[in-house]
């Protein structure tokens, strides 16, 4: 089941590569059911706070009709950054499931963990690896792909 999902978000992360964006995906379950899917859109909407996991909760909330995504889990492809781990605390999502670290942002332990070195109000689960090489290749590929363009462009990408 959860390999089922996490390739939910990998087509997600897929969207975002083909926009040249950093394919990062995420989606949100709810009693077994996708109930949103989100990819980043940083690039496109020139807006910082377009992350695939902040997209997914506003969807998912929408949905729900509630800002508690109570008994709610989330398949994002790459650890969240502060900032996204900061909504899903604040979503009350249950659980995460991280496809692959980010050693440069990661606020799930690659560079603080914001799930479990302070007390706040709600603790979401944290289980990491769902499918490690999937998300760590579509990065690595991405970014190669990113600097041929640049260097044949000759753009700052």
């Amino acid at each position: 089941m959860e390999e089922e999902f996490m390739k939910e978000a990998l087509k997600e992360a897929k969207k975002a590569y083909n926009k040249l964006e950093i394919p990062v995906g995420a989606v949100i379950i709810k009693d077994g059911e996708i109930i949103s899917k989100a990819h980043n859109l940083k690039e496109t909407k020139f807006d910082t706070t377009k992350h695939a996991e902040i997209i997914a909760i506003q969807k998912a909330s929408k949905k729900l009709k509630s800002w508690r995504l109570l008994d709610c889990e989330m398949y994002i492809t790459l650890e969240p950054c502060s900032m996204c781990a900061g909504a899903i605390i604040n979503s009350r999502i249950k659980k995460i499931y991280i496809g692959t670290l980010d050693q440069k942002t990661g606020a799930a332990g690659s560079v603080l963990n914001l799930f479990e070195d302070y007390k706040f109000n709600h603790i979401v689960e944290v289980e990491k690896g769902i499918m490690q090489k999937e998300c760590e290749d579509i990065l690595k590929d991405f970014f190669k792909t990113l600097r041929k363009i640049k260097k044949q462009n000759k753009i700052n990408i």
